[in-house]
C-alpha cells in the first residue's frame, strides 16, 4: 500500500447539503450519540477530533447534539450493560472504537445505526459486516488493521538501527498474530528477537523493562493492543530511563516521549468517523455507507529523544519522515 495516498472519499458531497444539525436547531430537536468505550476517551487526544469536526458540521454539544458516554474503565464485562443502557436511551447512533465495544453494542441492538472505528480486529472475519463495500445489517464506520504494516514497520526499525542485534518485542494476549507477523518478517533480517508477554491488565511495565534489560536487548518493539496504548506514556519513560530505542504504531507513543511510531492518524479516522455519524443522522442507513478503510501512514521521529538516546537518524529516513519532533 502507497503510504501517502488519501483515504478513500466516500462522503465528498456531505458537507455540501443542509446539516442535521441545521435542521435540528430549527426544530428542537435533538439529535444523541451514544459512545462506548473500554476507557474514558475524554482523555484520548484524537477523540478530540471527533467533537471538532462534528462543530465545523454545526453540531453544539448541548444545544443541538448530547453526547452520552459510557466507560467501562478497563473492564470489558461491563459494555453488555453500558450498551443496553445506550439502547434505552434511543441514541441516535452508537459510536464504537474496540472490538469488545463493537460486539456489545451489535448484541444491544439490531435498529440502532452502530459506527466502529474498528482498529486491530478484523469486523468481516468477526461476523460484524458482511464486506466493506456492503456491510449489511446496522454497523459501518472505518476500518485498520496494524498487521499489514507490522512488516514495513520493523523493515523501518532495522534501517533506523543498523547495527542492532537482538530486540525486545512488547506484546500480550491480544497480539498474537501481530508477534507471528514480527517473527515473519523477521526471517530475511535475522536479529534475535526477545518475545515480552505482558499478562493480567494493568500491566507490570517496569518488570518487564527489568526482563529486556536482563536479556541485553538493544531496542524495543512495541505491538498495539487497548491495554498497551494506554500505558504508553509509561513505557516511553522507561524505555527513555533505560536507553532503549523503541518503534511504535502510533504517533501518540511518539508525542509522550517514543523514538519512533508508522502507522495510521487516529486523529484522521475519527474526523472521517464524525462525517459518518452526520451522514446517519440526516438519514443514511449504515447498510448504504462502505466502510472505509484506512490507506494513508505516517512516519513521525522523535529527533528530542533520539538525541537524548545518543542516536543519529539515518538522513534517508528523515527526508521520509512524515513528520519529525524536535
Amino acid at each position: 500500500m502507497n503510504n501517502r495516498r488519501e483515504f478513500i472519499t466516500l462522503l465528498g458531497g456531505a458537507a455540501a447539503t443542509l446539516p442535521l444539525a441545521a435542521r435540528a436547531e430549527k426544530s428542537g430537536k435533538i439529535a444523541r450519540i451514544g459512545y462506548l468505550s473500554t476507557a474514558n476517551p475524554r482523555t484520548v487526544p484524537f477523540f478530540q477530533a471527533f467533537g471538532q469536526r462534528l462543530r465545523d458540521l454545526g453540531y453544539i454539544e448541548g444545544q443541538n447534539i448530547i453526547i452520552e458516554y459510557r466507560n467501562a474503565e478497563g473492564e470489558a464485562d461491563r459494555l453488555p450493560d453500558l450498551a443496553a443502557d445506550l439502547v434505552r436511551l434511543d441514541v441516535n447512533v452508537i459510536v464504537t472504537a474496540t472490538d469488545p465495544a463493537t460486539r456489545a453494542a451489535k448484541r444491544a441492538t439490531a435498529t440502532i445505526p452502530i459506527l466502529m472505528v474498528a482498529i486491530n480486529y478484523d469486523p468481516i472475519a468477526l461476523g460484524y459486516i458482511d464486506s466493506l463495500a456492503r456491510p449489511g445489517g446496522n454497523i459501518t464506520g472505518l476500518f485498520f488493521q496494524h498487521l499489514e504494516l507490522l512488516a514495513k514497520r520493523f523493515g523501518l526499525f532495522k534501517e533506523m538501527l543498523p547495527s542492532v542485534g537482538r530486540i525486545a518485542v512488547l506484546s500480550d494476549s491480544f497480539t498474537a498474530d501481530q508477534l507471528n507477523a514480527v517473527e515473519a518478517a523477521n526471517r530475511s533480517v535475522g536479529l534475535e528477537l526477545q518475545p515480552l508477554n505482558l499478562q493480567n491488565p494493568p500491566y507490570d511495565f517496569e518488570n518487564a523493562f527489568r526482563v529486556t534489560m536482563r536479556s541485553r536487548a538493544d531496542a524495543i518493539f512495541v505491538l498495539e493492543s487497548a491495554p498497551i496504548f494506554r500505558g504508553r506514556t509509561q513505557i516511553a519513560q522507561l524505555a527513555m530511563k533505560n536507553r532503549l530505542p523503541t518503534s511504535f504504531a502510533f504517533r501518540e507513543y511518539v508525542e509522550v516521549g517514543g523514538l519512533v511510531s508508522y502507522g495510521v492518524n487516529f486523529s484522521t479516522m475519527y474526523r472521517r468517523a464524525a462525517d459518518y455519524a452526520d451522514r446517519i443522522l440526516r438519514g443514511t442507513k449504515p447498510v448504504d455507507l462502505p466502510v472505509e478503510q484506512s490507506t494513508k501512514f505516517e512516519l513521525v521521529i522523535n529527533l528530542k529523544t533520539a538525541k537524548a538516546l545518543g542516536l543519529d537518524v539515518p538522513p534517508t529516513l528523515l527526508a521520509r519522515a512524515d513528520e519529525v519532533i524536535e
